[in-house]
């Protein structure tokens, strides 16, 4: 198990660009499943769980090939169906939750899918119910073996028909869209999400031959085809990690410039930072972080307490909230974030009040940060990082702490960010992997 030492309190200098976006990554990989044609991918960030998701589609035959730093050739024209029962597929698999979208692509094409039950983060559970229910619509059969964890998928021909979402979960929707593409008649899917990760999933899709309208609504409408084409594709700019960046430039009070965002991608992202005092200026597709000695968090109107929340987009994503309470702890004033999708997400602030942060954990969902700017820095300390989101959190507050920081299970931010500590080294950090 590796871990970092951080030795913090220097400042950040320079230019940084983010990494290719994990979530999209996953999504447009288990695509090229739809097709016996070459599919080049742009922009793959060269993580943990992308890596371990290309090799889980080589078990199963799909010809996978590094044609430069960050761009995977993929070819599905071989696929053996007996790999997904072996023992090697079925562990594999329920190490990486991204597997589960899988399902959709094998069922559409070959009317088969066997998966064992995802694993991933340790932030609460993570109901499969909105995949499931959504891809049975659609007219496959699901047999579950709780005995080995197993879940077997079948479907003569999958035919379309109109679904109201219970959730609008951005992993069910990519996986009921990709098996809709293939199914016979019309596919109407309503209260889908809209992430740009779909909205890039349903382009690509279509440069490849499906037939998808509504895109960027929660209203997607699917004619299914017989077939699919190759395409190529270029993944956006990892909007978490850009939000990680803002962070830190606000915790170490470092002049950075963060290169070719996705600035127009990136919605409500950098207005949710500006109420937490954060300054910043779009220059083109750059975000440039000016050197801040304090920043103060907004209010409401009325001049009550800010609550900043996580919703469905266009609102604001889960994934950055852990960030964002971070920045509060040396902020000037108080926030209560409230986390509304995981039950065990704000766990990890424990760490931060062991580091001298003054955080009020008001139940598994809420917690009440009293910033008190630089009168109360945060100092060294040993941790673990139990999440991608939650790790890279710790990280930030250990890089603008006074004194050395262990962060343990660093397998986790390397699940999300690539080579982190090499590219922050660059930038002046000091953090050892070891």
């Amino acid at each position: 198990m590796a871990s970092f030492l951080i030795d913090g309190g220097y400042k950040l200098k320079g230019e940084i660009e983010a990494q290719g976006a994990k979530n999209e990554a996953l999504q447009v990989l288990c695509a090229c499943l739809l097709t016996p044609q070459e599919v080049i991918i742009e922009n793959i960030p060269d993580i943990l769980d992308i890596n371990n998701l290309i090799g889980l589609m080589q078990d199963l035959g799909v010809k996978a090939k590094l044609l430069e730093p960050n761009t995977w050739s993929l070819r599905a024209d071989e696929i053996n169906l007996d790999r997904l029962y072996s023992e090697e597929y079925l562990i594999k698999s329920a190490a990486l939750r991204g597997s589960v979208m899988l399902v959709g692509p094998l069922v559409a094409r070959f009317g088969l899918a066997v998966i064992s039950k995802p694993g991933g983060d340790k932030i609460g559970r993570r109901r499969l119910d909105t995949h499931f229910i959504g891809i049975q619509k659609l007219g496959a059969k699901f047999d579950y073996d709780r005995i080995r964890s197993l879940y077997s998928v079948k479907a003569d021909q999958l035919k379309g028909c109109y679904m109201l979402l219970d959730e609008a979960s951005v992993t069910g929707t990519a996986n009921i869209l990709m098996a809709s593409v293939l199914a016979n008649g019309k596919t109407t899917i309503y209260n889908a999400a809209c992430e740009p990760y779909i909205q890039q999933l349903c382009k690509m899709l279509n440069r490849m031959g499906a037939k998808i309208s509504g895109i960027g609504s929660n209203l997607l409408s699917i004619e299914g085809v017989e077939g699919l084409e190759g395409c190529r594709h270029r993944i956006l700019p990892d909007m978490i990690e850009v939000g990680s960046f803002i962070g830190m430039a606000a915790m170490t009070a470092s002049e950075i410039t963060i290169k070719r965002v996705g600035y127009d991608e990136l919605g409500i992202i950098p207005d949710s930072f500006r109420r937490l005092g954060i300054q910043m200026e779009r220059r083109g597709d750059d975000i440039y972080i000016p050197s801040q000695k304090s920043y103060t968090i907004d209010t409401f109107m009325d001049g009550s307490i800010l609550t900043i929340s996580d919703a469905p987009w266009p609102g604001l994503t889960p994934d950055l909230l852990s960030v964002m309470l971070v920045i509060a702890t040396q902020a000037i004033g108080s926030v209560l974030i409230h986390q509304k999708m995981f039950e065990s997400r704000l766990f990890f602030v424990d760490k931060l009040i062991d580091m001298g942060a003054q955080i009020i954990l008001c139940d598994p969902h809420r917690a009440t940060v009293i910033g008190l700017g630089k009168r109360q820095v945060l100092h060294g300390c040993a941790m673990s990082s139990p999440d991608i989101r939650a790790g890279i959190a710790l990280l930030i507050a250990a890089m603008s702490a006074d004194g050395e920081s262990c962060i343990k299970g660093i397998e986790q931010i390397d699940r999300g960010y690539q080579n982190i500590d090499g590219r922050l080294n660059r930038l002046g950090a000091h953090i050892r992997r070891i």
